[in-house]
């Protein structure tokens, strides 16, 4: 889901980095003192996350969790997953710099909606609202992302045409794959450190 350097124009680029400094400015704003060590963690689980990932042209396709840091950090997903990606970019040269931005924003918008969402039905706690949370969160996250990098290829030109349509199609195993997942970990908290999903703004 990383674009690559050299692929986007530059207004897309600056847009970008406005949006997530916008985002980021807010989510650290909004982040209290007890949830850092929660954002801390997410942002190490994202960023091992993504780092198995399988090239498709000028992009990628890899696991994100970004439904579940969304639901679980609201706003604060944007500064997680700028960290996150900003080390990837540096240590393995995944993306990179220019288009930091753009990444960060194409991983983070699509969490913020899944959160509200989401916030509701995992307030309440019961075992039929964490399944739809986990998987709706999943779907809206990375499929949302898939559709963001899509839209911003075609911008780029017919040339990524075919490469923006199979981003789409590739998205879609990684969102099955990460609804079980998220319903995993939704079960698992409510379990053993409910304190966690009661603490949702």
């Amino acid at each position: 889901m990383h674009i690559s350097e050299g692929i986007l124009p530059g207004w897309l680029l600056v847009s970008g980095w406005g949006l997530t400094a916008v985002g980021t400015y807010l989510g650290l704003r909004k982040l209290e003192n007890r949830e850092i060590p929660l954002a801390a963690l997410l942002a190490a689980t994202f960023f091992i996350a993504s780092l198995i990932h399988v090239p498709l042209g000028p992009t990628s396709v890899h696991l994100v969790l970004n439904g579940l840091a969304g639901i679980l950090l609201g706003w604060t997903v944007f500064p997680v997953i700028l960290v996150g990606l900003f080390l990837q970019a540096i240590l393995f040269q995944f993306g990179g710099i220019t288009v930091l931005g753009v990444n960060t924003f194409n991983m983070a918008f699509p969490a913020l909606i899944a959160y509200y969402l989401c916030k509701g039905l995992v307030k309440k706690k019961d075992a039929k609202n964490l399944v739809i949370a986990g998987v709706l969160s999943a779907f809206v996250a990375i499929m949302g992302a898939g559709i963001l990098v899509a839209v911003e290829l075609l911008f780029v030109g017919e040339a990524f045409k075919k490469t923006a349509e199979f981003v789409m199609l590739a998205h879609l195993p990684v969102a099955i794959i990460e609804s079980i997942i998220n319903i995993f970990i939704l079960f698992f908290l409510q379990k053993s450190a409910s304190e966690i999903l009661e603490g949702i703004k």
